[in-house]
């Protein structure tokens, strides 16, 4: 019964959780840690600062593992697929009709939700601040974080902002009690051997067979298997190769369905599946054809995340039992906080500098503050407001 309920969770933000992984968190930490108690605020953090260590989509890594604490491998593959349906869905519709869709159009209908998330990411930065942040180390950490964050804005500083804060409260690891016996670590290599075949036989049989689907599986698997930092990430790359070099559609498609993905629920990772739709255009196989091509786009960005975050999970709780872990685990959560204060400023920088969106992300904050109305009920107003204005 509890994972029935988990799920209708998951597919509740999955077709209401707008704004990326930043607001994604927000979103988790006030349905799954306020108000279900499926975990702990500092648990979501470790579990969000293990997924940015890995390649592939934060937010997506962060609830499987969540499913699987709850209820094993069987209810995190449930999860994975309620998650990323909603997504998915719209964005290979999206793909379809994409003659019928104008950017600026686009833009207009997302104007009022992209200060709306941004609110969203303060209230998270807020709440998580609040329950992580107990000691002057922690403090000095979030704020060097966010100053780092915000002044480095590659994706490679953010896994070594969160290793060099575990680092440095590992030389505290004296203060942690003394556990009697500890179980042994035991790995299992499976998921991780799968992740290794899947990613060289893919390109192997995407050579020698010269299939266009098994070769837009074996692109997004290679990318998902090597990009750090999300959607935001993603984009470029997927730019550089479908775009630039392959030309499988044109700079004004990628930038309207880039658009749109800003604007859908879910996981940024779906703009996979409107590239492989539109990819599979010069196949001649019609909508079947570009249904299937969106279907192994999303299979190949999704998997590899998937089975890295499966791996690790599994010896992740006997790991914390090391007080060396278990110390460091402090400087991860505090540069955590500081990853998601410096995203704020960053999320908010693009938007144009008017009343409205200040007014927008303050009323936002002040709104989830006041615990009164639900995350989505927020966002549709914003949705709905870029309708009627």
């Amino acid at each position: 019964m509890r994972g029935i309920i988990f799920l209708k969770d998951v597919a509740a933000l999955g077709l209401t959780a707008f704004g990326g992984p930043q607001a994604h968190m927000a979103m988790m930490l006030r349905l799954l840690v306020d108000k279900r108690r499926y975990l702990t605020a500092a648990e979501l953090l470790e579990l969000t600062a293990l997924c940015q260590i890995l390649p592939g989509p934060t937010s997506t890594q962060t609830i499987t593992a969540i499913g699987y604490r709850l209820g094993g491998p069987n209810l995190a593959y449930l999860t994975v697929l309620v998650w990323m349906l909603p997504a998915v869905t719209l964005m290979t519709l999206a793909g379809l009709t994409i003659s019928y869709l104008d950017k600026d159009q686009v833009a207009h209908l997302v104007q009022y939700v992209q200060p709306i998330a941004v609110g969203f990411v303060a209230y998270s930065a807020y709440k998580i601040a609040e329950k992580v942040i107990h000691t002057k180390t922690s403090v000095a950490l979030m704020v060097a974080a966010s100053m780092l964050a915000y002044r480095f804005q590659l994706p490679s500083v953010l896994p070594l902002l969160l290793i060099a804060g575990g680092a440095i409260t590992t030389f505290r690891y004296r203060k942690m009690p003394v556990l009697e016996q500890k179980k042994p670590l035991n790995i299992e290599w499976a998921n991780f051997a799968l992740w290794l075949a899947v990613l060289v036989g893919a390109a192997v049989l995407g050579h020698y067979t010269r299939l266009l689907p098994v070769r837009l599986f074996e692109n997004f698997y290679r990318n998902g298997s090597l990009v750090f930092g999300g959607g935001q990430v993603l984009a470029p790359l997927l730019y550089a190769e479908f775009v630039e070099f392959k030309e499988y559609l044109t700079t004004q498609e990628f930038l309207s369905g880039l658009g749109l993905v800003q604007a859908m629920p879910g996981p940024n990772f779906s703009f996979a599946s409107y590239i492989g739709a539109l990819a599979m255009r010069q196949e001649g196989s019609g909508i079947g054809g570009q249904i299937l091509g969106a279907v192994v786009a999303a299979a190949g960005i999704f998997m590899p995340g998937t089975l890295l975050i499966f791996f690790l999970i599994r010896f992740w709780d006997q790991l914390k039992q090391y007080r060396v872990v278990k110390a460091s685990l402090e400087g991860i959560n505090a540069v955590s906080a500081g990853l998601v204060c410096a995203a704020t400023f960053l999320l908010y920088h693009p938007l144009p500098d008017t009343p409205i969106n200040l007014t927008l992300v303050a009323v936002t904050f002040l709104v989830l503050l006041w615990d009164k109305f639900p995350s989505y009920v927020i966002v549709l107003a914003g949705l709905l407001a870029g309708v009627v204005f």
